[in-house]
């Protein structure tokens, strides 16, 4: 008889375990394309504190994760100023999944299947606490932020535009 699955075992979860981070979890019935905005409604919190992990890549076509404030957008522009490289745009979705190993809409920056670069937008390292997907469709976790730069050595950037 299989073992019924835990909700929180994902790569991510498994990671943050095996570090022992202290984290919440959070789980919200997700909607397809429905963002930052409807987590952050589910979980009674403020979008601003929820995190986008998303997967870009440089002109190389080198990847790398950029976590942003659910309420703003990456101004690609400056993302690529602040980390030296000509451009930078967002990962084609199988692309993105063939890097982190997660679905979109599930995709978290720990447990990614390949060591991939993170940049952290500054002010998101200034928050008491932050809601970052756990790696699954409407699953969140709940962190201190300075997990990110302790476990993924994430660099701050200054990259946000608001929505």
């Amino acid at each position: 008889m299989a073992k019924k699955e835990h909700i929180s075992e994902t790569p991510a979860t498994q990671f943050l375990r095996k570090h022992r981070v202290d984290f919440s979890e959070h789980p919200y019935p997700y909607e397809e394309h429905g963002g930052t905005a409807v987590s952050a409604r589910e979980l009674g919190v403020p979008e601003h504190t929820v995190v986008k992990t998303l997967v870009m890549q440089d002109e190389a076509a080198k990847p790398l994760i950029v976590l942003m404030h659910g309420d703003c957008k990456v101004s690609t522009k400056n993302l690529a100023r602040a980390i030296a490289c000509k451009s930078v745009e967002p990962c084609k979705p199988e692309v993105a999944q063939r890097h982190s190993g997660y679905q979109i809409g599930g995709t978290s920056p720990f447990g990614t299947r390949k060591a991939l670069p993170v940049y952290v937008e500054e002010g998101i390292l200034a928050l008491d606490k932050i809601y970052i997907n756990g790696g699954r469709r409407g699953y969140l976790v709940g962190i201190a932020p300075q997990v990110l730069v302790a476990l993924l050595a994430a660099r701050p950037v200054m990259c946000a535009l608001e929505e």
